[in-house]
């Protein structure tokens, strides 16, 4: 796949299948539509292609408004957005950063300068509430009348359901903010992770080993950046971890700003393993690419009064996680031979 910062690149395809979107969490609802999207282009004999924005345009206006809280909580990163279009066979993409510039851009200029001239769309496929333009004035019915004019097929895609419920980002942040993980993992096709790179942290794991009798090495953790400051998900989890090791790693995690020990309002993800991999030795993990599947919420971050309070926190944490993870893990296996009998 071929990603792209804005149309003004020598590497784009001449001609495209596209659609439009945030893609926060490509959830079931986008993964229909980006299949849809295949099959036409297939069809056409067309590379697909994806259009996002960074940032989400509803933080851009939050910014200029001086109001944080219209902003949206993120699902993913761009990494991980980017990741899962991977996954879902997209072709390109095509990230184009949302200022005052495009924010101000008449609908018909977007569809002129952006889809025609920058892109060369010859079918174009949005969702029922697709909105763009200046003052959102250009909505469907808009872009199938230019479509007719200027030699593009237009297409609409309905609302996506499971179970009733509509599949949406909206629905994806209340269930993570709720500490739904089941919910959340249902509305997505996947449990809710978030990958990046190993960074050095402050060390705080082994300032806690102090205080923590008959652990040699405290509580050794892994820090991920979240790169937005309101993450839809906030708390202490039960984990898995990939990319550690030849298998995954069980794990407990905090996702938020550490109350604690900083609450300076960055907002990291710091996973401390069950089991330290042996091989990776006491260092090891710096720099590698992980990612953290966050299974079941424990609690809500909380402030403590020092370390040997947050210390014992942790191991209440560590001792809960450990119960729902072999709880899980007997769960599963017991799936597996009831399928594998079926199967017989």
């Amino acid at each position: 796949m071929h990603v792209f910062r804005g149309f003004h690149h020598p590497g784009i395809a001449s001609e495209c299948a596209l659609t439009i979107g945030n893609f926060d969490g490509v959830h079931r609802g986008h993964q229909a539509m980006l299949a849809l999207l295949r099959s036409e282009a297939r069809h056409r004999g067309l590379p697909s292609c994806v259009m996002s924005f960074e940032p989400h345009p509803r933080d851009y206006f939050a910014a200029r408004l001086g109001k944080p809280e219209m902003a949206p909580a993120r699902i993913a990163t761009l990494r991980d957005k980017l990741g899962e279009l991977e996954r879902c066979g997209i072709d390109q993409v095509i990230v184009l950063r949302f200022d005052e510039r495009l924010s101000s851009l008449p609908a018909p200029d977007f569809i002129d300068k952006v889809l025609v001239q920058g892109l060369g769309a010859r079918y174009v496929l949005v969702g029922d509430d697709f909105r763009f333009g200046a003052k959102r004035q250009g909505d469907y019915a808009t872009l199938d009348a230019a479509g007719r004019a200027k030699g593009f097929d237009v297409a609409r895609m309905m609302s996506y359901e499971v179970h009733g419920l509509r599949v949406s980002s909206s629905a994806v942040r209340e269930a993570l903010a709720a500490g739904r993980m089941e919910a959340a993992a249902a509305l997505l096709g996947r449990p809710y992770s978030i990958s990046g790179h190993v960074v050095h942290g402050q060390k705080l794991g082994r300032q806690l080993a102090e205080s923590a009798p008959g652990a040699s090495d405290g509580f050794r953790t892994l820090n991920l950046r979240f790169n937005h400051d309101k993450p839809a998900a906030q708390g202490i989890f039960a984990v898995r971890v990939h990319g550690l090791a030849d298998g995954p790693a069980d794990g407990v995690a905090s996702l938020g700003v550490r109350p604690t020990v900083e609450d300076a309002g960055r907002v990291l993800l710091e996973v401390h393993c069950l089991d330290w991999p042996a091989e990776l030795g006491p260092d090891g993990a710096y720099g590698k690419l992980v990612r953290v599947e966050l299974l079941h919420k424990l609690r809500d971050e909380a402030r403590f009064d020092g370390l040997p309070a947050l210390t014992e926190a942790i191991r209440q944490d560590v001792a809960q996680a450990r119960a729902y993870l072999a709880q899980e893990a007997a769960s599963y296996v017991k799936v597996s031979r009831q399928t594998t009998r079926d199967r017989i």
